[in-house]
């Protein structure tokens, strides 16, 4: 692709034309010293759709370990061998303290995770909901949640308690999904994000790059967000797990994550996207330069069973770019 040409898509975007695909999977391949041109112009289009605004949240690893899925890059997943503690739900108050701690650090949202494959049948479910209406009573946080599969019924009763926003990634294109999960199917987590958007919620969807798709289907991907119209979008980056099947796949350039971000905004140029897992290991020192290829919402602090840098240097490399943190009184 020739720089006119990327310069014609990034018009195309800012006058609020979408993307094609195949323009989408033109942007995939710039010559490498073109890069830093498209991560710019990525940049440009987050700042005239989001303005310098960032999405922030904090997550807890409410339920860890013994999950009946058997997804390949999971270190919590039964079906693996890996070093973490598994432990059952946390209690209420442990849950409270953990919202209380995120509303400290300066997160404008908090969602409270569990392993499993979703709440059918889940004994916990109740108190789940239960801990998110004292969230709110308790806390001025924005309250999500991620359980996996759900239910007309259990989507209602999450709305009524106080979710705004349920995070449930697709994980990979349809195509590639067969090659990471077979104990439930793509078809199975695009359902419950129809039910949450018919249910008037926002949804939180995205997936993990580094698992051994192609280019392509990293593209579907991005497009099959686009089609269910989902609010936000986390782009991890696979930080493989000894145990699990994709410990020795080999990690990617530091410029193919940063380009992957920047074409997502492309694609996607009135969403939140946002920084995941894997940041600090695949990127180190580059971490802020995702803030000038498109990302405009974080993840602060740690992960389910990984450590990040901590909410304070997340915030603060926020800052230092000149970007807004919302919830953060600067």
């Amino acid at each position: 692709m020739k720089l006119q040409d990327l310069f014609d898509l990034a018009q195309t975007v800012l006058s609020g034309s979408a993307l094609s695909f195949d323009d989408a999977l033109a942007l995939t391949e710039l010559a490498e010293d073109d890069i830093p041109v498209l991560l710019s112009l990525a940049n440009k289009i987050r700042v005239y759709f989001t303005g310098s605004t960032i999405d922030t949240c904090e997550i807890v690893n409410a339920r860890s370990g013994n999950c009946s899925e058997n997804c390949s890059f999971c270190a919590q997943s039964a079906h693996h061998r890996t070093q973490i503690e598994s432990y059952p739900l946390l209690s209420e108050q442990a849950l409270v303290t953990a919202a209380k701690q995120a509303e400290a650090h300066g997160a404008y949202r908090f969602c409270i995770v569990t392993s499993g494959c979703g709440m059918k049948n889940d004994a916990d479910f109740p108190n789940i909901t239960q801990a998110i209406q004292r969230i709110g009573r308790e806390t001025t946080l924005q309250r999500c949640c991620s359980l996996g599969i759900l239910s007309d019924e259990h989507v209602a009763a999450l709305k009524q308690a106080g979710i705004t926003r349920y995070h449930h990634n697709l994980e990979s294109s349809k195509s590639f999904f067969s090659q990471i999960c077979s104990t439930h199917s793509y078809n199975d987590r695009v359902a419950t994000i129809k039910k949450v958007k018919a249910a008037g919620l926002e949804v939180c969807s995205g997936g993990i790059i580094g698992l051994g798709e192609s280019w392509r289907q990293r593209i579907e991907l991005a497009f099959a967000l686009k089609e269910l119209n989902v609010d936000s979008v986390p782009i991890n980056v696979l930080n493989p797990i000894k145990g699990t099947p994709v410990e020795n796949v080999a990690r990617l350039h530091p410029l193919e994550i940063l380009q992957t971000f920047a074409i997502f905004r492309f694609i996607l140029p009135d969403k939140i996207i946002r920084y995941a897992g894997g940041r600090e290991r695949n990127l180190g020192e580059l971490v802020p330069l995702g803030f000038l290829s498109g990302i405009n919402g974080m993840l602060l602090g740690n992960y389910l069973t990984t450590s990040g840098r901590g909410a304070d240097t997340d915030l603060q490399t926020i800052t230092q770019l000149g970007l807004s943190p919302i919830g953060l009184s600067l």
